[in-house]
């Protein structure tokens, strides 16, 4: 039977005033009157101009009673990378990636991030301007015995990774110190085992993370939404081992920070489905911590001898960290396309979507794009980001990307809704959308900043995964309850 709920339970006057306030006006114009050596030119005001557009989108998100968890989480990243981040960073004159490129390769950057958000909310409004219609066929739900498989397989693969770097403890040190022993392990050089360079290293933290997370996410879905299986053992011990498997492989200290956001970011919806509180928390909470918290756990990638003291001379310099280089990197491939390499159109693309074709069978496989512009500038640090308007436009140009945009927009809003009606209408222990979607929304913040073809890795096993366990035909023996 379908749960009764609100169309539009949005948030009240006296709370909506002050966050439209604070986040589209209070917030952009803060940063814009601090005192700095930057110019006042074009691009700062096209930079104003994209803080204040993803601002709106994103209060939009938080203020509507509808859950929309891809696009809240398009607009949250929006906001902050493409929008206040590079503000602060033109206000301030100092770009935490060097942008070797003239300032009008930045402006050009700059606009076409406005033009890709734009594009975004097209295809999003045409999403909702069509019905959805009726599902055709039975709907996607997760087979209980190969469920079982699933935790078996975390368990096995998360094993394998805690004894081939040595212990628990090792996960509690650093990401150089992880970087370190999957060189060791894998015999890959410890940059690329960072940044995924290497197939090895690659493969084996993926299946070592991957897996533990969709079947603690399958059990807890189980648990939330089924007595009969919180008062059965058989999945309440599981559920609990996987609990701690997670604060192993999955932490915080050794994981990079946004794969830890998905992490926690798809546990949070999976336990509180249907909550409009949580969603907007979510957004909130998630906005006050990129700010405020994200660019000081930097400290937790470097080892205690090597780790860089922390100097905050501006109430801006969290935002001028190399975690926002987004605007930056991409003015950079701008740069670099037009010093004679022009676009790929596709190959960078059907790289990240091949990436387990090795490349002795694909000798002109392409490289990471991160890699690739980093290349060209004369840097070999690994965790040069490549944002997906960088991607993109690299690829097809500036009317490809646009069209890509639209199209992402589209996909992500008939998503989110197709998600609410099934965990509105389908309470089900075995329903697969009801964990997907909020695993891609937290997702979207590694795709959204690039590169694909690092996100690319764990995207395959994660679908290795679903695969398993999903069944569009169950049975009544084989159903979740």
């Amino acid at each position: 039977m379908a749960i009764e709920v609100p169309r539009r339970a949005v948030l009240s006057r006296p709370l909506s005033v002050p966050l439209i306030a604070t986040v589209v006006v209070a917030l952009p114009l803060a940063v814009a009157a601090q005192p700095g050596t930057g110019l006042r030119d074009t691009t700062f005001w096209l930079q104003l101009v994209v803080a204040c557009y993803a601002g709106v989108r994103l209060c939009a998100m938080v203020l509507s009673g509808r859950r929309r968890l891809i696009q809240g989480a398009f607009w949250l990243f929006g906001y902050l990378a493409m929008g206040i981040a590079p503000l602060a960073q033109s206000v301030l004159g100092r770009d935490p990636t060097p942008v070797l490129g003239p300032r009008e390769d930045t402006q050009l950057a700059t606009a076409l991030v406005l033009c890709g958000m734009v594009a975004f909310d097209v295809g999003a409004l045409l999403a909702r301007l069509r019905p959805l219609g009726r599902e055709r066929g039975r709907p996607a739900s997760v087979h209980r015995g190969r469920l079982a498989l699933l935790v078996l397989l975390a368990y096995v693969a998360s094993g394998l990774l805690i004894v081939q770097l040595g212990g628990p403890g090792v996960f509690f040190t650093s990401r150089q110190e992880i970087s370190a022993s999957l060189a060791e392990a894998t015999g890959a050089p410890a940059e690329g085992a960072d940044g995924g360079g290497e197939a090895g290293s690659a493969l084996l933290r993926g299946f070592g993370t991957v897996p533990a997370m969709l079947a603690l996410l399958f059990l807890t879905r189980w648990l939330v939404t089924s007595r009969a299986a919180r008062r059965r053992p058989a999945v309440v011990l599981p559920w609990a081992g996987l609990l701690v498997v997670n604060a192993i492989v999955n932490n915080p200290i050794s994981n990079p920070r946004y794969w830890f956001l998905t992490v926690l970011f798809a546990l949070l919806f999976t336990i509180f489905p249907r909550s409009p509180v949580m969603y907007r928390a979510a957004l909130a909470v998630g906005l006050a911590v990129a700010l405020l918290v994200f660019p000081f756990t930097d400290r937790f990638r470097y080892d205690e001898d090597t780790r860089r003291p922390l100097e905050t001379d501006s109430v801006l310099e969290p935002l001028v960290v190399k975690d926002y280089d987004q605007l930056n990197m991409f003015a950079n491939t701008v740069t670099f396309a037009a010093d004679g390499h022009g676009h790929s159109y596709g190959e960078q693309l059907a790289g990240a979507a091949l990436f387990f074709v090795p490349r002795g069978m694909w000798s002109d496989k392409p490289e990471d794009t991160g890699f690739l512009v980093g290349g060209w500038m004369g840097t070999d640090s690994a965790n040069l980001s490549s944002p997906l308007w960088a991607e993109l436009w690299l690829d097809f140009g500036p009317l490809g990307m646009t069209a890509g945009f639209a199209a992402i927009g589209y996909l992500a809003a008939r998503t989110d809704r197709r998600y609410v009606r099934r965990t509105v209408d389908d309470p089900s222990p075995g329903n697969v959308l009801a964990v997907v979607v909020p695993v891609l929304a937290g997702y979207s913040f590694i795709l959204l900043r690039g590169s694909l073809l690092q996100a690319s890795g764990r995207i395959g096993i994660a679908l290795l995964c679903l695969a398993l366990v999903t069944t569009f035909r169950p049975t009544r023996r084989s159903e979740l309850r």
